[in-house]
């Protein structure tokens, strides 16, 4: 799978990931770094991690003496880390290369 769209959720995680490009994240964390929903960020991890920019694992805990389901944690993937600096960069040049101009109305043009 080549670049996934970069959409300005997909922007976000990945912002999110930049930050601390060497730590694992879990889904909440990620979320809230994001400021999305945690419901909405699932798939954009999940396609992120078949283009192969994150890898994930299960954490490995006892979930009845943690109290909590087991989490799984993301990071970035070698590909990722080489990756996301210049498509974050070609995705925020488009966006200020695209935003129109706004001109004033009722003046001859």
């Amino acid at each position: 799978m080549g670049e996934p769209r970069m959409t300005m959720p997909t922007r976000a995680v990945l912002a999110a990931f930049m930050a601390r490009p060497a730590d694992e994240h879990y889904g909440l964390e990620v979320s809230e770094a994001a400021g999305l929903a945690p419901g909405s960020i699932y798939p954009i991890l999940i396609r992120l991690e078949q283009c192969g920019w994150l890898e994930s694992r299960w954490e490995d805990i006892d979930t009845r003496a943690e109290g909590r389901p087991a989490r799984r944690y993301y990071r970035l993937s070698e590909k990722g880390a080489d990756a996301v600096p210049a498509a974050l960069a070609r995705a925020n040049g488009r966006l200020r290369r695209g935003t129109p101009t706004l001109r004033p109305q009722g003046g001859s043009a």
